[in-house]
């Protein structure tokens, strides 16, 4: 089949035509287009004016170019999804969710106290939660910034790299990260850097230069899949490297509520960085409200970005956060943390017990991060036994071979079981794993 021709004579009629030929699906993922000068011919344009067309396409993440290769069509990323699908008969240990028992009982009488909102022009910011936020991250991270609401953790960090990078920027993230980091990226046409996470935390790369990346992206407790800490040390070490370059830093802190670990604060770095927490953790993804924190102009250009759009945060979503946080109270928020903190001691103990040692076996969270020899076959023989779990390679560029166990639906009377079954998985299916 002949393949159908650009057309245009500027830069921007010819970017126009080949990205209709892309859409259309004329020039299907993996076409390699024309060179430069052969293109430039055919139209009889300037080569230059074919030139500003293919960067106009390569910014917009529409076309690649690969050396050699030249320019082509890329296979488009679809936007990943982390529901699991739990086979009937087994025990989720792999959705990555909460633990349902541990979420707060909803009072109808909250509901009957609020009147709905009809005024369109006002912000929206409850000013009682504001003002509690503002003084609890006072009070756990030391932090008094601008502040801001907005849906997801996610969100942050999806509108602060939108403000920071241009496209093809460079951006550190931990590896294993976070799941949803990855295609984030890739869909913000941002190149992930990888910094290896051991027992302290993200390792510094050494052979990226930290003049061409544009952010970083540090998980400061609890990271996510591993449960890592950052020590003090390692904090500190990150903090220097950064203050010599420009790079903005997110923090990413959504175990804040229930950690019980001290964060080690942002005195002294004087580089921008952006604070993200959310109470999803202990309130549940229905009352979700993410909080960013920040000092500098990212967070301004954000808080412009978002107004042009939703504006605020729902009125009653605030109002029911605010007094459902409220009545949890100090101990009730200690209760969730000690029932996490205890099953996941348990069950790395029971572990331990068959000399198996997960990645950050020092940390918290709900999550276990367990290097395997062979991810699908230990995932098979863990079902047969009634377990379901979580592929590991898709948390990280490496690709290392690895599951991911969650604790949530785990309870404390199955870690002894679930270890042993671990153990005889992995005596079947090879034991080099440290």
């Amino acid at each position: 089949m002949t393949q159908l021709k650009p057309k245009g004579n500027t830069a921007v009629n010819i970017a126009q035509s080949i990205e209709q030929l892309i859409r259309h699906g004329a020039w299907a993922a993996g076409y390699r287009l024309p060179t430069v000068r052969q293109l430039a011919e055919e139209l009889q344009v300037n080569p230059n004016t074919v030139s500003v067309a293919y960067k106009q396409l390569r910014d917009a993440g529409i076309i690649a170019t690969d050396g050699r290769r030249g320019s082509f069509v890329p296979n488009q990323t679809e936007i990943l999804h982390t529901e699991t699908a739990i086979p009937t008969g087994l025990i989720d240990l792999a959705s990555g969710n909460v633990d349902r028992r541990l979420l707060p009982k909803l009072d109808g009488a909250l509901l009957n106290s609020y009147h709905l909102s009809t005024d369109v022009g006002h912000h929206g910011d409850h000013p009682q939660l504001m003002a509690f936020i503002r003084q609890w991250l006072h009070t756990t991270t030391g932090i008094t910034a601008d502040t801001m609401l907005l849906s997801s953790s996610l969100d942050i960090m999806e509108r602060a790299l939108s403000q920071r990078c241009m496209p093809n920027a460079k951006v550190i993230i931990e590896d294993p990260c976070w799941l949803p980091l990855l295609p984030l990226l890739s869909n913000l046409r941002l190149e992930a850097i990888p910094a290896k996470i051991d027992n302290e935390g993200a390792q510094i790369p050494n052979h990226i230069d930290f003049n061409d990346v544009s952010a970083v992206i540090l998980t400061a407790r609890a990271q996510s899949p591993t449960g890592v800490n950052y020590s003090l040390q390692r904090w500190q070490q990150w903090q220097h490297k950064l203050s010599q370059h420009s790079a903005l830093l997110i923090i990413d802190d959504h175990w804040n509520a229930l950690s019980r670990f001290p964060f080690y604060g942002m005195d002294g770095f004087q580089n921008e960085w952006i604070y993200s927490t959310s109470t999803s953790k202990f309130l549940g993804t229905d009352f979700r409200i993410a909080i960013a924190a920040s000092h500098g102009p990212t967070l301004k250009a954000m808080k412009k970005r978002f107004s042009l759009g939703p504006r605020w945060i729902s009125k009653l979503l605030q109002h029911l956060t605010y007094h459902i946080w409220q009545e949890l109270n100090p101990q009730g928020l200690h209760n969730i943390t000690d029932s996490y903190f205890q099953r996941r001691n348990h069950l790395i103990h029971c572990l331990q017990q068959h000399h198996i040692y997960p990645l950050g076996d020092q940390g918290e969270g709900q999550h276990i991060w367990l290097p395997v020899p062979n991810e699908a076959l230990v995932i098979q023989f863990l079902a047969a036994k009634g377990w379901a779990v979580q592929s590991g390679a898709s948390f990280n560029l490496s690709k290392q071979a690895a599951i991911r166990i969650t604790i949530s639906n785990l309870d404390w009377e199955d870690c002894q079981t679930l270890a042993n079954d671990i153990a005889e998985t992995l005596a079947v299916s090879g034991k080099a794993i440290y």
